[in-house]
């Protein structure tokens, strides 16, 4: 027979997390809870950079370093860093920026120990806006990185 070593009703060949017991509907891997995806949601929104720069203000090292302890304590889980910007300026440059901002939080995470395996980092530029671009408010919605947790 085909084992099912962390006993989660799924066979070890089919299962995505072997070794910690899952959902079928997750593919083996516990699903992540609504708590955990709430708080990198909050401190996600808390991430500041210098205007231009991917620098990252002091003010979000406290919010970052919730997510750190979340990773610690969830040693699965991995993490999809997206960057992005708001379109003054050129497209080229806001994808860079976006993409050094990204790197950035990343750079963050693993100088606190966080495998770079679990942390994949990408820069969108001005191309997904959830704001409107033609108001300030728009325009602050739009430069953001967002966080979001993966089982592996």
């Amino acid at each position: 027979p085909i084992p099912d070593s962390d006993g989660d009703g799924l066979n070890d060949k089919e299962d995505q997390c072997p070794n910690e017991p899952g959902t079928k509907e997750n593919n083996g891997c516990p699903v992540i809870r609504k708590e955990v995806i709430e708080k990198v949601n909050f401190a996600a929104k808390n991430i500041f950079f210098d205007q231009n720069s991917d620098k990252i203000l002091p003010q979000s090292f406290a919010s970052l370093n919730d997510v750190v302890k979340i990773l610690q304590e969830n040693p699965t889980l991995h993490m999809h860093i997206s960057g992005h910007t708001d379109n003054v300026g050129k497209p080229a440059y806001n994808l860079t920026l976006s993409q050094k901002r990204a790197d950035a939080v990343m750079k963050y995470f693993t100088k606190k120990g966080i495998a770079p395996a679990r942390l994949l980092a990408k820069g969108y530029g001005q191309e997904q806006p959830i704001g409107d671009n033609s108001t300030v408010e728009g325009k602050a919605q739009n430069r953001r990185v967002e966080l979001k947790l993966e089982e592996q």
